[in-house]
């Protein structure tokens, strides 16, 4: 499916990174940094601009930007701009010795290993628990 210019200008906006003092113009022999939050998302063909009232959408290539006309295909700078999303964290995979695994898994359903007061091992029963306003 093909994405037009402005839906993926609408899709990136609030993906990108706000930076701050990132714009600069140079008048005479000083430079100015230019007091605007600027979003940028940018990879080694396209990248994605976006002003508070504003954003653009430039194609990279022969040497300088090109803009991308509001009606061009620009499914390839959403698939190379679109950042993933954050999944949650990974857990640990625990390495339990072959041993420890089989004598687990002969553990009757409804039954848990515990230790007792002692430090001996024994199998108690699980607690059912009701669920709540019953």
């Amino acid at each position: 499916m093909s994405k037009t210019v402005q839906n993926v200008k609408n899709s990136l906006k609030f993906k990108a990174q706000v930076k701050e003092g990132l714009l600069s113009v140079r008048i005479g022999v000083k430079k100015y940094t230019l007091p605007t939050a600027v979003r940028i998302l940018s990879n080694g063909n396209h990248i994605f601009l976006s002003f508070p009232a504003t954003s653009e959408l430039f194609k990279v290539g022969n040497g300088g930007l090109t803009a991308m006309a509001p009606n061009d295909d620009a499914s390839e700078a959403f698939n190379a701009l679109n950042p993933g999303k954050r999944r949650g964290r990974k857990r640990a995979q625990a390495d339990v010795p072959k041993e420890l695994a089989d004598a687990l898994k002969h553990i009757p359903t409804g039954y848990k290993l515990v230790i007792d007061k002692d430090g001996n091992p024994r199998l108690a029963k699980r607690r059912t628990r009701k669920p709540k306003g019953k």
